[in-house]
Parts: structure tokens; C-alpha cells; sequence
């Protein structure tokens, strides 16, 4: 998610051009080609990022299904909802999502047979393409003590995790990390040694703090779900330090990051190119007008119109090439404030209609 839409402040991109596509056409084919590609429920992250669920609740937030007030994370979980992402700043000031309540969500989401990506940020708040701040406790350490700073960090927030019996199934390494980390030591374009030093050693920290269990997965997160080029540009670099990784982790927000067309032709070009699997790890889309006033949209502000979004993202990722495509995360769905227009929730915090588009693959 990205520090500028937090503060209000207005995306670039215009989103032109996008692919109109009318749900109820497609829906057979959604279903054939899970099908036919291979994949199993237990493979296929149906995801979201609840990283404020348990403060909304705690602050008395009531998420609701056909009236009737239930805690949220058991309406996620019939609804055919598997993983659960959460995010770790260092030490907020204001945001929730420190580690002590981290883990107490993941214990919860654990318990409800989710599993849990774990999302760094390496900073004490948001961090993303626009904003990648040092930690507090971090400032004026040299390169070398940022790397060693990040490996001790990583290991010993991993370990807490591991000694709670609640270790992640998959670790961000870094949100949304187009523009690099820890400004200005590793921002890119400049500094990309210092930028694959210190996310590699994020990876090793992984790796020490895991105890015995099994080693997780490890995400690459940029925010370039419908640009090949810059996508391109950015892995082809990465590619060339060698450093291990598992999953290509993008945004596709459509006022930002390119039509329907774009996301689809970015896919292919991942999963032949890089012949790593994909996410989708944050997306989004309002059930009322909110980003398209003034312009054209893919699908209507509504919130039917959002159910017919996240069908056709989904039939997007299912369709990459060679079983590449394994997931999608909604960003916040269940999230308050002036962002709810993107949540899953009326202002009443009644459920919309895109709670169900995952029912058709995952009840029986």
C-alpha cells in the first residue's frame, strides 16, 4: 500500500484503456481452467491483508453477514479465505502493527488453519515506492551495520514467531521495493549493491531465526502489476546478484498500475521470463465512486462492480502460463476510515457481495 494514498494525496496514473470485461461470460471459463491447470485449493493463496482487523475489533468495530455480527476472520475463513498477510514496522509511534500484536494476530488466524505471510517493512511506517524510511533505532548506522541491522532483526522477529509455534508459511522481504529500502543507503536506482546486500541479508535472517521448522517462503515485492518494463527492468538487475528467492510478489491497483490488458501481458512475460511463481499480493477496488469521478473505469464503482473486478483479476492469475500465477491478496478489506470505500464492508459493516467470489472454487 502506498505511504501517498494513506495522506490523501492524488496517483499519477490514469489508468486509460482498460479491458471491460462482463463477469457472467467468463465464470465457466474461471472454473474450467482452475481445473484444467492443476490447481488445489491447498496451492492457491485466497488471500487478504488483515493487519488492522485487530484493532478495528478491539476499538469495537463490528464486521456483520447478513446482519449478524461475527468475528471477522471466521467470515474471511468460509468464505474459502487461506492465507492472511500481515505487516511489521520496527517500532511505531502510531500504527498497530508492532510485534507483540502482530503475533497475537497471526495466533488468531493460526488457530482458524490460515496461513500467514509476513510482510517487513524495515521501517517504523509505511514503506513503498514513494517512502522507505530508516528505523528510529537504526539512524546513522554505516552500510555494514544497516546489513548486520536488518539480519539480527529479521532473525530475532522470525525466532519470536517460531518459540510462539506460529512461524510464516511465506516472509516479505520489503514492501513494494521498485525504488529500493532504507533511503538513502539502499535507494535505487543508485545503490543497488547496497540494496541486494541488505535484502539478502534479510533472506539469511529468515533462514537463522527459523529454529527447526520448515524455511518459508520468500516473497520479492514491487508494485508493477501491469508494467512489463519497469518489471523487467527491475528483475533482470535483481536476477543478476543471484540471490535466492521463491515468489514475484506485485500491486495491481487500476488507477495506478495499467489495464486489465497490461496486468495480463505482464504475467505472461513474468512467469516465461523469470520461471518463478506469482502473486498478486495487493489489490483493490471501490464498491462506491471514489477513483474514477472524472474518468472512464474498467468496471463500475459499485458494489457489484467490485465483485466483477476481483472475478476477472482472479481469471487473470489463473490464466498465467505453466501454473505460475498463485494467488491473489485483497489490501485491507476489512480496513476502517476514509478507505473503506475499498473494503469488503459497508459503512454499516455489513459484508458486500465480494466476500462470495471465492465460494464457487471452494465449497462443495
Amino acid at each position: 500500500m502506498r505511504a501517498d494514498e494513506i495522506h490523501g494525496r492524488v496517483a499519477a496514473r490514469s489508468g486509460a484503456g482498460f479491458l471491460i470485461i462482463r463477469w457472467w461470460a467468463v465464470l465457466g471459463l474461471t472454473a474450467s481452467m482452475w481445473l484444467a491447470a492443476g490447481v488445489r485449493a491447498g496451492d492457491y493463496a485466497i488471500g487478504a491483508d488483515l493487519s488492522f482487523l485487530k484493532q478495528a475489533e478491539e476499538r469495537g468495530t463490528a464486521f456483520k453477514e447478513d446482519g449478524q455480527a461475527r468475528p471477522g476472520l471466521e467470515i474471511f475463513k468460509d468464505h474459502g479465505y487461506n492465507w492472511i498477510r500481515l505487516r511489521l514496522f520496527h517500532t511505531p509511534a502510531q500504527l498497530p502493527n508492532n510485534l507483540d500484536y502482530t503475533i497475537a494476530l497471526a495466533k488468531d488466524a493460526k488457530a482458524l488453519g490460515f496461513k500467514v505471510l509476513l510482510n517487513y517493512h524495515y521501517s517504523d511506517t509505511w514503506a513503498d515506492p514513494g517512502k522507505q524510511g530508516i528505523p528510529k533505532a537504526w539512524e546513522g548506522k554505516s552500510h555494514a551495520e544497516l546489513v548486520q541491522a536488518v539480519f539480527e532483526y529479521t532473525r530475532d522477529t522470525i525466532g519470536a514467531f517460531c518459540d510462539a509455534r506460529i512461524q510464516p508459511d511465506m516472509v516479505q522481504i520489503g514492501n513494494e521495493v521498485i525504488n529500493g529500502v532504507l533511503w538513502p543507503d539502499g535507494r535505487l536506482p543508485g545503490n543497488w549493491d547496497n540494496f541486494a546486500e541488505v535484502l539478502q541479508a534479510g533472506i539469511k535472517g529468515v533462514e537463522a531465526g527459523r529454529r527447526n521448522v520448515a524455511r518459508p517462503l520468500i516473497m520479492i515485492h514491487i508494485d508493477q502489476g501491469g508494467n512489463k518494463e519497469r518489471t523487467k527492468a527491475f528483475f533482470d538487475k535483481w536476477h543478476s546478484y543471484g540471490v535466492d528467492y521463491d515468489i514475484i510478489g506485485q500491486s495491481y491497483y487500476p488507477w495506478w498500475h495499467g489495464s486489465l490488458l497490461d496486468l495480463r501481458e505482464n504475467l505472461i512475460f513474468m512467469a516465461g521470463e523469470y520461471k518463478k511463481d506469482i502473486i498478486l499480493v495487493e489489490v483493490a477496488y471501490n464498491w462506491r465512486p471514489t477513483e474514477y469521478k472524472n474518468k472512464a473505469a474498467p468496471f463500475p464503482e459499485s458494489p457489484e462492480g467490485q465483485r466483477q473486478f476481483l472475478d476477472e483479476v482472479n481469471r487473470l492469475v489463473l490464466s498465467t502460463p505453466d501454473n505460475r500465477g498463485k494467488g491473489v491478496f485483497w489490501w485491507e478489506p476489512a480496513v476502517r476510515g476514509g478507505l473503506r470505500s475499498r473494503g469488503f464492508f459497508d459503512d454499516d459493516g455489513n459484508a458486500l457481495p465480494v466476500i462470495t467470489a471465492f465460494d464457487k472454487f471452494t465449497r462443495h
